[in-house]
């Protein structure tokens, strides 16, 4: 599918309204990257480089988590700092990648897009709470790059 056609078919407002609600239990930063064109290299690859390009490695506790899709190559991948990394671990990240498949095979793009942030925004709440400290460290918005 043609990446204009993908952004087409999904509910923004909705995505970001999911982001800023899973945000608002947690320190944690969740954000949602479209890739625009050919996927070059292997899907978490490539979701790591963005991850690191968007400085997400630099929030203060080390939990931001990337979902990264490429659209025209039917590829998902999702990425978690170190230190959320350290609590769920691939199998968990693999886990939202096969549940989000499940909808983009009917092309539910956007309930895929909310049910995976509401998913991770509950596994950051459990392990990274918010505090009175915390403070919106990333843009909540979709990034197409």
């Amino acid at each position: 599918m043609r990446t204009r056609e993908f952004l087409g078919k999904i509910e923004h407002d909705r995505i970001i309204k999911a982001i800023r609600e899973a945000e608002s239990k947690t320190s944690g930063e969740i954000r949602v990257l479209i890739q625009r064109g050919k996927l070059k290299s292997d899907p978490l690859i490539a979701a790591q480089r963005k991850f690191h390009r968007l400085g997400m490695h630099k929030t203060r506790e080390r939990n931001a988590v990337l979902i990264f899709v490429a659209p025209r190559a039917h590829k998902i991948a999702v990425v978690g700092d170190e230190a959320i990394h350290k609590k769920c671990g691939d199998e968990f990240w693999q886990g939202v990648v096969e549940k989000m498949r499940t909808h983009f095979q009917n092309e539910k793009f956007s309930d895929a897009l909310v049910e995976a942030v509401k998913g991770i925004g509950n596994v950051l709440a459990r392990h990274f709470p918010q505090s009175v400290k915390d403070t919106n460290e990333l843009p909540d918005d979709l990034i197409e790059q």
